[in-house]
């Protein structure tokens, strides 16, 4: 939610929006090279000279990408013993986004493979079983469904100053994020789209349905909403429905309903790592009626994953370096 208040006697309106950890970490994923480069280093792929070449990405943007997520302290840069050149290696909390990797996996998978299988088959070692991921609730581990789940304002709720993001900062471009690889991850980032289309679903979540209050809500031009508000119901997404004379509602379809799926596990990285524990919201599980946070685990044993503790079995044929 975006609106404005006065910031001070000499100021003009200054525009504030909801505190929210999921797009907070969405800025962090969604831009198309970074998520690139965070995909291949989950695969192994450590080295600059290597992500070049494997991705085809141009040598500064590459230099600025790792520099940012260098900064963000997704990546720390370091050596293996015995090798000169140094490498990019995850920190805690760059693997701690493996979880939302796999929940984004889970729900490309599902709704966006069409008839073909999943592009890879995870191979979970810790059991030893063919595996794919679930997102389920920490206390009973019961499978999360968005209608099952009711949220309150946690300790870290509020508004604060709406970020400048920059403009040269890019989209998901859904051709350019499967460069190399098929990959159900992308796909699904390619379906929230872009920052405006997180918003739209972020507020729909909140419970707002019809366009003038989502216009009103967050500060958007019209064509930009109506733009983005098309997208969602052609992606399957949003069902639009009429609830008067010449209105529509936008509603979650059940492939809408299952996207909350990788945004709250997206939304605990955040309130972990970018809100110091301190969350805007807090979930409840109307299954067990317990405060959870999301969990990723294995479908066969049913507990978490750790990135070190998967192996894959490609469905498509990598190019080489």
């Amino acid at each position: 939610m975006q609106h404005f208040v006065d910031a001070s006697p000499d100021d003009s309106a200054t525009l504030v929006e909801r505190n929210c950890s999921v797009r907070d970490t969405v800025e962090i994923v969604l831009d198309s090279w970074s998520f690139l480069i965070i995909r291949e280093a989950f695969f192994g792929v450590r080295r600059f000279d290597l992500l070049q070449s494997r991705l085809a990405i141009p040598r500064q943007t590459l230099t600025n990408r790792l520099a940012a997520l260098v900064e963000n302290e997704i990546l720390v840069i370091g050596h293996r013993p015995g090798e000169r050149r140094h490498q990019y290696f995850f920190t805690p909390r760059g693997k701690d986004l493996f979880a939302s990797m796999l929940s984004l996996m889970e729900f490309g998978d599902k709704w966006l493979a069409g008839d073909a299988p999943p592009p890879l088959q995870m191979i979970h070692k810790t059991c030893g079983h063919e595996s794919h991921p679930i997102t389920v609730c920490s206390e009973c581990k019961a499978p999360i469904e968005a209608r099952d789940v009711h949220f309150r304002d946690g300790p870290g709720a509020g508004y604060g100053p709406v970020q400048r993001r920059s403009k040269t900062r890019r989209a998901s471009d859904p051709e350019l994020l499967q460069r190399v690889r098929p990959c159900s991850v992308a796909r699904s980032l390619a379906m929230i789209g872009d920052r405006w289309s997180f918003l739209v679903l972020r507020e729909a979540w909140f419970g707002v349905r019809r366009y003038d209050e989502m216009r009103e809500k967050l500060g958007i031009a019209s064509n930009i909403l109506a733009d983005r508000l098309a997208r969602l119901v052609e992606a399957g997404v949003f069902d639009r429905v009429p609830y008067g004379s010449g209105r529509y509602e936008y509603r979650f379809t059940a492939m809408g309903r299952d996207l909350y799926k990788p945004m709250i596990v997206m939304m605990a990285w955040g309130d972990h790592w970018l809100k110091d524990d301190r969350p805007p919201l807090r979930l409840r599980h109307r299954l067990c009626q317990q405060d959870f946070v999301p969990q990723v685990v294995c479908s066969h044993c049913k507990e978490p994953f750790v990135a070190n503790e998967t192996d894959y079995v490609l469905r498509y044929a990598l190019p080489g370096p």
